[in-house]
């Protein structure tokens, strides 16, 4: 089973770069973050032709997240939003069942700054994206998309730079190592304990070729499948104006896993 999550910072604006990447890396199962679209204008058809199934919680020109599936596998038991969360109507999580498996795509708040209410509004999300996911670890699960943390300094390209930033607070970083303490597997960093794995790069500066990046991008996978986890890396190419010409990228990569 091959499993992508992609920020595409407007699904509108980058539909022909997604279209590119169901042909070329057939995918399963697609979890998308940042869609910026209302629910009717929202491009089920356009994923349809492609072989696509999708179910979206949408919330006009900012946020809103959805998940893909191969039309054969289906989606069920849609689910949208997430109890606990401050801002309900920000289309921040979705959940549905596709093969046995639910799959989450979450796009937490980003933060901010340090203190404001926008980061309390964040922490309050991952605290109730824990108490969902101790609800879920006890069978297949995957949640997936911009979880907008940091884990580690491993996952950022200057700490030093950074200091005083959101991302990677001990606030930020707790809270998400609570979820995974649950029973979660963090997918790429079990096959590459090593290596950066940068998600997203600033516009500017230069940072995409600088490898000024930061692993905000992430797909956990409870024990159940975590024993079935076979590759994982990023697309980095998707980041790239020559990937599709007259297309501009996401400022985040695609991550791709890949399971037996």
């Amino acid at each position: 089973m091959r499993f992508v999550t992609y920020n595409v910072n407007s699904i509108s604006a980058r539909l022909s770069r997604l279209l590119v990447l169901l042909d070329e890396l057939a995918p399963d199962i697609v979890c998308v973050q940042e869609t910026k679209a209302a629910a009717d204008k929202f491009p089920h058809l356009p994923l349809l032709a492609a072989g696509y199934a999708a179910a979206d919680f949408s919330a006009g020109r900012w946020n809103g997240v959805a998940i893909l599936a191969r039309s054969q596998l289906g989606l069920h038991d849609v689910r949208h939003g997430l109890a606990g969360e401050i801002a309900a109507d920000e289309a921040r999580w979705i959940e549905a069942t596709i093969d046995g498996i639910c799959v989450v795509s979450a796009y937490v708040p980003n933060g901010q700054a340090i203190g404001s209410e926008p980061f309390v509004q964040k922490l309050a999300f991952l605290d109730a994206m824990r108490e969902r996911a101790a609800e879920l670890v006890g069978g297949p699960t995957i949640i997936a998309g911009d979880l907008n943390v940091c884990p580690t300094d491993l996952d950022v390209w200057d700490p030093a730079q950074i200091h005083g930033a959101t991302h990677i607070t001990t606030e930020e970083r707790s809270r998400l190592a609570a979820t995974m303490e649950l029973g979660f597997v963090d997918a790429y960093r079990s096959i590459y304990p090593d290596e950066p794995g940068f998600t997203w790069w600033d516009y500017r500066f230069g940072a995409f070729h600088k490898g000024q990046g930061l692993r905000i991008d992430h797909v956990l996978v409870s024990q159940p499948l975590g024993s079935r986890l076979r590759s994982a890396r990023i697309e980095r190419d998707f980041r790239k104006p020559s990937k599709v010409p007259d297309s501009k990228p996401s400022d985040h990569a695609p991550l791709v896993v890949d399971f037996d």
